[in-house]
């Protein structure tokens, strides 16, 4: 195992520490290595030097990291810090784990130094990107959920603020849902059966495998209009099918939608035309 570690010092730089992570995973990791302006001390859950302060801390958008089981994905990080004499520099990692000392997932920017745009002559907002690879990185279930944010910034002056977890993010299992209503076209009185199947990413087999005991919501949309009016709610099974009955009425689309959890992401079918005679 690689433990948690300060790197050694260089000029101008950011302090990074080094999770713990497996070895099959830090040999195959191409990222560059932790700089840091804190030569042989290990960072505190907080670091203040001076006056620097981190105001804001934006991940991928504000929005959820879903990934699958073979691309990668490349995601923006921003800082937004503050001091008397400017910022020059910022760092975001993302970490996984029961704290700090004890880490399963950690992933690192691509960049060695933030680009900085300042707002005015004490404010600015420095961004770095960071690559997950499923196949490389996510490389067991567990690590889907909440993620913790690290985040740290240094003014023109070298004062310098870091922060463990400085906020949460989640990190998700790409979901697939598909539907098939049937017979088409059908008689109106009888009726339809809609099968379907809630699947998800497997990070350790990297397949996607059912997603089981969710509840899952048979929609139905009537030709001519646009919007979906849930019908029923079914429970997918041990293999993540669904299987639902109704009676057929009118034209129109049946889909299933899921509302999705804090490992996975809603998603809904594409609707499957019915034509009722």
């Amino acid at each position: 195992m690689r433990i948690r570690a300060t790197v050694a010092a260089v000029s101008g730089a950011l302090a990074l520490s080094a999770f713990a992570v497996p070895v099959a995973q830090a040999e195959d990791a191409p990222k560059a290595g932790a700089l840091s302006a804190f030569a042989g001390q290990a960072p505190a859950d907080d670091i203040l030097v001076g006056d620097t302060k981190i105001t804001n801390v934006v991940v991928n958008g504000g929005k959820d990291i879903v990934l699958g089981t073979t691309n990668p994905k490349t995601i923006t990080v921003s800082v937004t810090a503050t001091d008397p004499s400017g910022i020059q520099d910022a760092y975001v990692a993302l970490w996984h784990g029961a704290s700090a000392d004890d880490v399963d997932g950690y992933v690192i920017p691509n960049e060695e130094a933030a680009t900085c745009t300042a707002t005015n002559a004490t404010t600015a907002t420095c961004k770095l990107t960071i690559t997950i690879d499923p196949q490389l990185d996510l490389y067991m279930n567990s690590l889907a959920g909440t993620w913790k944010v690290e985040a740290a910034a240094q003014g023109k002056d070298e004062d310098f603020v870091w922060h463990d977890a400085y906020k949460t993010h989640r990190v998700q299992r790409f979901s697939k849902l598909t539907v098939n209503a049937s017979p088409e076209p059908v008689v109106k009185g009888k009726t339809i059966t809609v099968t379907g199947k809630l699947s998800r990413a497997n990070w350790e087999t990297y397949t996607y495998a059912g997603y089981t005991a969710q509840p899952v919501k048979l929609q139905f949309r009537k030709a001519g209009t646009s919007t979906y009016t849930t019908v029923k709610t079914v429970t997918s099974s041990s293999t993540g099918t669904l299987k639902a009955t109704v009676t057929a009425a009118s034209d129109g689309y049946f889909r299933y939608s899921f509302a999705g959890t804090s490992t996975t992401p809603a998603v809904s079918a594409a609707g499957d035309y019915v034509d009722v005679r």
